[in-house]
């Protein structure tokens, strides 16, 4: 532990020298150089302090916030810093070499405070982008509208109006009052039915108290239908007994009905229009290890016809690739979350990238395979980093044709 202490803390030298030749490179204030180095050991004082202190319970606290947004904010931009002079040291390094010319020959003031100053430009970007997003971008619900087509969809579903919301995290926000513009994004689409694909919470079941009064404000024609996350399940913190989790899972489905939302447990509802049926299905978290494997297909397609159509609702899309896309029987659209696009990459258009690709390949939007749909929602709230930056949170409006 204490070795890895030490490289950590030798990257963090090496890169702090190397903001200072920038800082130098720009001014000979003796006041900005002192300012500089009074905010860095400040920052990396409480860096250290709040890592020294964390424990696994932590992972969805304030602590756990405090250290991400330290470390994106003051720490993980000035590697644009570092990046930029070390290419231009590698350059002066090469011709030296290769030359066999002085250091000095190869040195070239004006091109140095360039680099400089684009590199801490970059860096003042990359730090606004994460304030902005910790201070707006968690806010900037988006409705993403989508058009879902069945082979055999019923005709009386037909323009059918399914709102989903997902990974609402309450425990990540201090004041309900906040959300209450997505809310009202979601009762103006008038959508006949509403499904929460899980992460109700962070951590226990308390967080979402303050919420139901907001949540319980979400109207849909047919119902409102929820599944669990793995957070919801009180997996990250240390209980009493076996009981005392129990007891917080139960609290937790109370709330959620209190709000409104009736909880399927590896089973199905029905929706009925004019005698024909659209049938929703739910089922517990399953994802990779070490998330928990509760999900049971089968179980919630107990009694449900063959040729009907079928909509699932499964937190993490991992469950899609490994069981639902392989399962003998047809299940039209699995709706997902999970993933939260990490809440940070570009969503444009034409152009979508996510650090979260690399481990979630099917990571936002609408996916096709074997013939069945997988809808990845980006979430509605936040954890860890307290914010968003290009990945929006979401509220997403499906039509049915």
């Amino acid at each position: 532990m204490q070795k890895n202490l030490l490289i950590i803390a030798g990257i963090f030298l090496f890169l702090e020298v190397y903001i200072y030749q920038a800082i130098r490179t720009l001014t000979y204030n003796s006041w900005i150089r002192i300012g500089y180095w009074v905010i860095s050991l400040a920052v990396y004082g409480i860096f250290a302090y709040e890592v020294s202190h964390f424990q696994r319970s932590d992972r969805s606290t304030a602590r756990a916030q405090i250290m991400i947004s330290l470390f994106l904010i003051f720490i993980l931009p000035k590697i644009f810093v570092v990046l930029f002079l070390l290419i231009d040291d590698i350059i002066r390094t090469g011709g030296y070499l290769i030359g066999f010319a002085k250091p000095s020959e190869n040195f070239f003031p004006e091109r140095r405070k360039f680099l400089s100053l684009v590199g801490l430009g970059m860096s003042g970007v990359l730090s606004a982008l994460f304030i902005d997003g910790i201070t707006f971008g968690k806010y900037r619900h988006k409705v993403r509208k989508v058009k879902v087509k069945f082979p055999k969809l019923p005709k009386s579903f037909k323009g059918y109006k399914i709102i989903q919301i997902s990974d609402v995290h309450s425990g990540s926000f201090a004041d309900p009052s906040k959300l209450q513009h997505a809310v009202d994004l979601i009762n103006e689409q008038k959508p006949d039915l509403v499904l929460f694909t899980g992460d109700m919470v962070n951590n226990v079941a308390d967080e979402f108290k303050p919420f139901i009064p907001l949540f319980s404000q979400i109207k849909a024609k047919d119902g409102k239908f929820a599944v669990l996350g793995n957070h919801d399940y009180g997996d990250y913190v240390t209980w009493e007994s076996p009981d005392a989790k129990k007891k917080n899972l139960d609290t937790l489905i109370n709330y959620e009905k209190q709000a409104g939302f009736d909880m399927l447990r590896n089973e199905h509802r029905i929706i009925e229009k004019n005698g024909e049926m659209l049938y929703i299905l739910g089922v517990e978290n399953w994802g990779l290890k070490p998330f928990p494997q509760f999900g049971k297909i089968d179980e919630a397609l107990k009694g449900v016809p063959e040729s009907a159509t079928k909509i699932l609702m499964s937190h993490d899309p991992t469950h899609f690739d490994y069981v639902v896309k392989k399962h003998p029987k047809d299940i039209h659209l699995t709706l997902s979350g999970h993933t939260h696009g990490m809440q940070f990459g570009l969503d444009l258009k034409n152009v979508k990238w996510s650090p979260v690709q690399y481990r979630y390949p099917k990571w936002a939007d609408l996916y096709e395979s074997e013939g069945k749909l997988l809808y990845v929602n980006r979430g509605f709230g936040v954890l860890g980093y307290p914010g968003r930056v290009g990945v929006l949170p979401e509220i997403t409006l499906f039509e049915l044709s």
